[in-house]
């Protein structure tokens, strides 16, 4: 029987050179798979990368920063497989069983349609509570459904991808990873934490983008504009508006930056409109995360 094929997308800057070589080491230490390997660069010429890359690895030179999820969207076609592998240039899998016990996943259970593994500091450090996405985190190793991902490290069927459209092109940075899985709910599947997979990723704070509470804000008003039927769009933002007060109160500063990107949220264009249909909010309500939250 033919190995299954796994089209891998990784994304870089640049900036981490020896973090993007163990990445791709652990991708090619995979067993039992054919991996097909893409490092895009975002602003940066991979082929230019001293030393070079391995033998038989891709290279997409994007001469500026387009962004992540455009980035990421912009390897896929490049790639052979079945099964696509978002891995980030700051990840790698620690378990050369990685992509087979995935690929079984979704064999066994055909409603999975996307996957985030549990992601782990490589030097102990304590994980990010986010880095579990559900309201009630309880244990890191327990598996569940879930309605955002963290994007370091994502497995999904082509298929899946294809037909959610890809990644959220115009966010450019932050919340891609719910608009995506929103999609996958969409088709009738769920997006899926894999608590008993492993993959590494450093535990470092989102806000050290220098436009985190910009982006962030823009970002929420446009996943409730672009997947959102037209009466739930002012609960699903007013809801998180509520939550950043909430949180940020006693920062102004944080306060003034996160309303900018709120305003611009409303007023620029988020991209295809693609509301869910009621019977996945429905869904989702069931499954313990209604739209609005």
């Amino acid at each position: 029987m033919a190995e299954p094929e796994v089209g891998v997308v990784v994304l870089t800057q640049g900036t981490r050179p020896d973090d993007l070589r163990h990445g791709i080491a652990s991708v090619q230490a995979q067993l039992g798979v054919a991996t097909d390997i893409v490092v895009v660069g975002n602003g940066w010429d991979p082929a230019t990368a001293e030393p070079s890359l391995p033998d038989g690895v891709h290279t997409l030179h994007l001469e500026e920063n387009i962004g992540i999820p455009a980035g990421r969207n912009a390897g896929v076609p490049l790639v052979r497989g079945d099964i696509l592998l978002f891995l980030d240039d700051d990840a790698f899998i620690p378990s050369n069983t990685f992509l087979t016990d995935a690929i079984a996943l979704l064999e066994r259970d055909p409603s999975v349609g996307m996957i985030q593994p549990r992601l782990m500091d490589p030097t102990g450090k304590e994980s990010p509570r986010r880095w579990i996405p559900r309201i009630r985190k309880g244990d890191p190793a327990q598996p569940s459904a879930v309605f955002s991902v963290l994007e370091a490290v994502i497995v999904m069927p082509r298929a899946v991808f294809d037909a959610a459209g890809g990644w959220a092109a115009p966010f450019f940075y932050a919340h891609e990873g719910i608009d995506l899985a929103w999609k996958v709910w969409d088709q009738g599947l769920r997006t899926w934490y894999a608590g008993d997979l492993v993959a590494n990723h450093p535990a470092v704070s989102p806000t050290r983008h220098s436009e985190y509470y910009r982006l962030n804000a823009r970002n929420r008003v446009w996943l409730a504009r672009r997947n959102l039927p037209a009466v739930l769009v002012p609960l699903y933002v007013g809801s998180w508006t509520g939550i950043q007060l909430l949180r940020w109160f006693r920062k102004p500063a944080v306060l003034k930056a996160w309303f900018g990107g709120w305003v611009e949220g409303w007023r620029s264009d988020p991209g295809e409109r693609r509301p869910l249909r009621w019977s996945t909010v429905w869904r989702m309500t069931r499954a313990g995360r209604p739209p609005v939250v």
